[in-house]
């Protein structure tokens, strides 16, 4: 058969050999002519190559075009194959046999392009990325990346000498996506996209889908297999209900402990260490800083530009499955902190995806953070929402997380946030709100509560925007956001600075001490002191407190045993629970060398018996989002600082509590009490076993004598600085 009918023409040849065909499955592979079979491919490099049946068998030598490296061929009717391999004999030495990855036909299925297409599908990284599969009979992995604007897009690595000519793939115009199956690829391929973009330029892109990355200062993505996805969880589903006791220990992977020489703990060895000391410590989950792939180590994560890939610093993917594993195991669950609010502009990264502002806004007034030098997802265009949302759904389901902190939530619901006039574009009534990123939101949420019920979200907003963790309107277009938690940044910012003053001063500050009340079912909160507390010059916790030594111990065990009485979820960055001085660095191990001296071991054990007693009493936990879980018995008393106030479980059951925020102990204090009996001192933040100064209660009988409103009365020891929680035993 004339070898000739299998010539492209020169433009098509010259566009093959710039990479720059918009079709190449067009020409390369076997293509039906009449009276037989053409076959193309292109391989620079190679000297010769030898078209073989499946079984081995040479078919035919193809010739180069023109001297160039597209080899062409043509086989005469009746005997062209369906299924052929080349054989390649490289002008630099050495001969390989490999399948023709032109060869295969399209990939994604058509439900499957629809739902891309319209930016609905729930889990759109069962097809983008890169998959190890199997596609008739041949191992390999199939690649698909979207970048509608793109003129080309090709598959680079080492496998093909990162030469963006041989495997340049499939557009899918139906859907914007670009696919490819290279058979004999498998895991742990480093692999990149040479795009080449609307406007013209290369790029080398890491994939956003990519389930692993190399760790910095390296940017490739790998070839990974998805993990196996989870089951819903019952009991993980109670654990984190509203009605479920919460105790939340925040942490920096990096830098929560390190080996000896200073190198990060693994995944694994995390997982041997971290979660039983926080189980020992009584807390109910980790929050994790995020585990995303990120090229900045001092951006702590916050500044993603690998989505769906747990960051290599600590490991593989399979290795922080292993320490979520064994998190789930030890009853810990594990929430993790996740950047939808922006994503840094890193060549390799989002940034220009295909040549145009794919992800995100073109408009800088839009699309650029000034406080971070960030940019911002575009929330308007549905794949971006769908690339977002599916996000979500993915460490849920492959890695169990039992929820997701959205980071910066304010950022995402005001077009003028952290912006001057004339610096932001109003939304189409003219007013501040991002009704895009309210909508996403909201479709996340929807996404997550139906497809996992047992997981929550909680959203980082610290601005009075309505309904943030209520459910949204079954359209969506209305209601709450749909968050099950929100921080309560108003109550951290009040009560910090309550406590930095002097006490001699607190008793003309009493309303910021009280405020929270007044609003604290307005939500489900949760009660934070995060790492943003102990950053950036803030100082330690310890070192915010006024006073002595003493006092500022005692000053942040009243902090704490406050807080854990306080109605509201409760979280505490790693650290604070042994109550460090210096501020938090995250290039180095916590000071674990404090823990043998007796005041930080003592600040320790309360953090440990608050949690105890949390779990131990549903008082304290069960009705935190209700009003009816919670009651001042005396809160006027700014003279001397002192608050007493009851926490109710359902069954009528209570816990009350007794603060002075003064350092002046108050002997024969008399308090009201909601029922008669014998009260016993659950705990008291003064005790020596903390570092108190011992001014502490066994079991109190109550008299008849009304006070404050109460039937009922006790006199106890006020402890200074101090917490004193009682419960009725009869």
């Amino acid at each position: 058969m004339d070898p000739d009918l299998a010539r492209v023409a020169p433009e098509s040849l010259q566009s093959l050999l710039q990479a720059s065909h918009a079709d190449p499955f067009a020409l390369l592979g076997a293509h039906p002519v009449a009276g037989g079979m053409v076959l193309r491919t292109l391989l620079p490099g190679a000297q010769a190559v030898v078209v073989l049946d499946i079984d081995g068998r040479p078919l035919l030598e193809l010739q180069p075009q023109d001297g160039s490296p597209l080899f062409i061929g043509a086989l005469p009717g009746g005997s062209h194959p369906l299924r052929y391999r080349l054989h390649v004999r490289w002008s630099g030495g050495g001969e390989t046999r490999f399948d023709d990855a032109y060869r295969f036909g399209a990939l994604i299925e058509d439900l499957d392009v629809w739902l891309l297409a319209e930016g609905s599908h729930h889990r759109p990284y069962e097809w983008l990325g890169a998959h190890p599969v199997t596609v008739d009979g041949v191992a390999g992995t199939r690649f698909a990346v979207w970048a509608p604007n793109a003129r080309r897009v090709s598959v680079v690595g080492g496998f093909n000498a990162w030469d963006g000519r041989r495997h340049m793939m499939r557009h899918r115009r139906e859907c914007g996506v670009w696919e490819i199956f290279l058979p004999g690829i498998g895991e742990g391929e480093l692999y990149k996209y040479e795009i080449l973009g609307a406007d013209g330029v290369v790029r080398l892109k890491a994939d956003p889908f990519a389930f692993r990355a190399e760790l910095r200062p390296h940017t490739a993505s790998v070839v990974q297999r998805l993990l196996p996805g989870l089951a819903i969880d019952e009991a993980r589903r109670r654990a984190n209900a509203l009605d479920a006791p919460i105790s939340i220990y925040e942490v920096h992977l990096g830098s929560w402990q390190r080996k000896e020489d200073g190198g990060w703990l693994s995944y694994r060895e995390l997982a041997e260490r971290l979660v039983p000391y926080a189980v020992g410590l009584g807390f109910t989950h980790l929050e994790l800083l995020p585990v995303h792939e990120h090229p900045f180590d001092g951006s702590w994560g916050y500044q993603p530009t690998g989505l769906y890939a747990p960051s290599a610093r600590f490991g593989t993917p399979e290795d922080f499955r292993a320490f979520t594993d064994a998190a789930r195991a030890a009853g810990l669950g594990v929430i993790l902190d996740w950047v939808p609010a922006h994503f840094p502009s890193d060549a390799h990264g989002l940034a220009e995806f295909d040549g145009t502002h794919l992800y995100e806004h073109a408009d800088p007034r839009e699309g650029f953070h000034q406080d971070w030098n960030t940019l911002i997802y575009n929330y308007g265009r549905a794949e971006v929402r769908n690339y977002l949302a599916s996000n979500a759904l993915y460490w849920i389901e492959r890695f169990g997380a039992d929820g997701l902190r959205v980071d910066a939530v304010a950022s995402m619901l005001y077009r003028d946030y952290s912006r001057r006039e004339g610096e932001w574009v109003p939304n189409r009534f003219g007013g501040r709100e991002n009704l895009e990123a309210i909508d996403f939101l909201r479709r996340m949420n929807h996404l997550v509560g139906t497809q996992r019920p047992e997981a929550i979200t909680l959203a980082e907003e610290s601005t009075a925007f309505p309904a943030v963790s209520r459910p949204p309107s079954p359209d969506l277009q209305g209601g709450g956001l749909g968050f099950h938690y929100k921080w309560n940044m108003g109550w951290m910012n009040d009560l910090l600075a309550y406590l930095a003053r002097d006490p001699v001063h607190r008793k003309h500050h009493h309303d910021q001490l009280r405020f929270s009340l007044a609003y604290a079912f307005s939500e489900n909160f949760v009660l934070p002191l995060s790492h943003d507390e102990v950053v950036h010059g803030k100082g330690s916790l310890l070192a915010k407190m006024p006073g002595d030594v003493w006092q500022k111990f005692a000053n942040l065990r009243l902090l704490y045993g406050y807080m854990w009485a306080h109605p509201g979820k409760k979280l505490l960055f790693m650290g604070c629970e042994f109550a460090p001085w210096s501020e938090w660095n995250a290039d180095a191990s916590l000071p674990w060398e404090l823990l043998g001296h007796a005041p930080h071991a003592g600040m320790q054990r309360l953090v440990r018996d608050l949690n105890r007693v949390l779990r131990s009493h549903p008082a304290l936990y069960e009705q935190d989002t209700a009003s009816e879980g919670f009651r001042w018995i005396s809160h006027d008393d700014a003279a001397h600082s002192v608050l007493v106030f009851e926490r109710r479980a359902r069954d009528g059951r209570s816990v009350v509590v007794a603060c002075n925020f003064t350092p002046v102990a108050r002997e024969g204090w008399r308090t009201g009490i909601p029922a008669a009996g014998t009260w016993r001192e659950l705990l008291n933040t003064d005790d020596p076993v903390y570092g108190g100064s011992g001014v502490t209660n066994g079991a109190l009988r109550s008299e008849a004598l009304p006070w404050q409103g109460e039937a009922q009365s006790i006199v106890l020891r006020l402890p200074p600085l101090g917490v004193a929680m009682f419960v009725r035993v009869d």
